[in-house]
């Protein structure tokens, strides 16, 4: 029985679902975005093995830690570098994602004080309205970049689904594909069209992905099985590489609405609850502090997930057959928002298996 809160990764899952993407896209190349695991090398190894040729991350933390693990592929920076780490970033990265001119002003500077040369790719917006420059804009980041000596423009690329939920299609990786081209023939040489994350799947099943672009940025589809346009499975992917179990430390019949006044909980939140009479629930070790609870689907579906505390999370477990004995594991299924949560917490063990 496990003494505290695991999360189990199937590394053999993970190698057969970045595989079947890698089938999906067979004329792409795979940057696998480790992040969501905090660039754990085990994840990170297991997604090369399924055909990955890169690896992305946004934390420099992390990064130095694939580098330390001797992963011996290009490793992507995927967020713009503030200027004060250009040295770690051209030290520990062989690529970074760039809107700014400033900040491609330092990786110069910095890479040539170390002697290196330092890749970026040029990030536009097309309407999710997060990282990169308007069109407009890209001729003139061009004059500035394509003017330095220690950087290397090697592409195009964009952002979509991750912060303004923009799903891509013809028409923004359509553009995309046409800055590129124009990129291309203004600079004399081939550009790489990194149109997007894991969301871009969908496009591409759907016949929708220009051929121009031949690089994507993908995670959580390898890793979790989802769309992340719909987050239901792909299809052929697992969906359960990674598990959660949680230690059960009470399990009593209780009343299943509070008694007495109801003010806000300790999240500042005021809970409604429905009263459905007496019933028998059960409290994990584990909790906000680690997971949100509404992103853990509990493995057994006659398992309720009621909320949670920092460090409590409550279960209705009144339809199991069998009653949770103390320190019994209840399994689940963590969605994105939890898998990043979980593996950033230092409370919860990771074990990971080959199959």
């Amino acid at each position: 029985m496990p003494a505290r809160a695991t999360v189990t990764v199937d590394l053999a899952k993970i190698t057969g679902n970045a595989q079947r993407v890698s089938r999906y896209l067979p004329c792409v190349e795979i940057v696998a975005v480790t992040k969501v695991t905090c660039g754990t090398p085990e994840v990170a190894t297991a997604m090369l093995a399924g055909g990955a040729v890169a690896l992305g991350e946004s934390r420099l933390e992390n990064i130095e830690r694939l580098r330390g693990a001797g992963l011996d592929v290009p490793l992507w920076l995927l967020r713009a570098t503030p200027p004060a780490l250009a040295a770690d970033t051209v030290r520990l990265a062989d690529v970074s994602l760039a809107s700014e001119v400033v900040s491609v002003e330092a990786l110069d500077r910095a890479a040539g004080a170390a002697g290196l040369r330092h890749q970026i790719l040029a990030m536009v917006d097309l309407g999710d309205l997060r990282e990169g420059m308007l069109p407009a804009e890209l001729p003139e980041f061009l004059d500035h970049v394509t003017a330095l000596r220690h950087v290397d423009l090697i592409g195009i690329g964009t952002s979509v689904t991750c912060y303004g939920g923009v799903v891509p299609d013809e028409a923004n990786l359509g553009e995309l594909a046409r800055l590129a081209h124009v990129t291309a023939e203004r600079l004399g040489r081939p550009m790489l069209v990194s149109g997007g994350m894991s969301s871009s799947i969908d496009a591409a099943l759907a016949g929708h992905l220009p051929a121009s672009v031949d690089n994507l940025r993908i995670g959580e589809s390898i890793l979790l099985g989802v769309s992340t346009v719909t987050r239901e499975p792909h299809p052929g992917l697992h969906t359960d590489a990674i598990t959660l179990t949680a230690p059960v430390i009470e399990c009593k019949v209780k009343p299943s609405a509070p008694i007495g006044t109801i003010a806000q909980d300790a999240f500042g939140g005021t809970p409604v609850f429905q009263d459905r009479g007496e019933r028998r629930r059960a409290i994990c070790a584990i909790g906000r502090q680690d997971a949100p609870p509404t992103g853990l689907r509990p493995v057994d579906p006659r398992v309720e997930v009621l909320g949670a505390s920092s460090d409590h999370l409550i279960l209705d477990v009144h339809d199991l057959p069998e009653v949770p004995a103390i320190g019994d594991a209840i399994a689940f299924v963590p969605n994105y928002a939890a898998t990043l949560a979980l593996f950033t917490s230092p409370y919860v063990d990771k074990v990971f298996i080959h199959g």
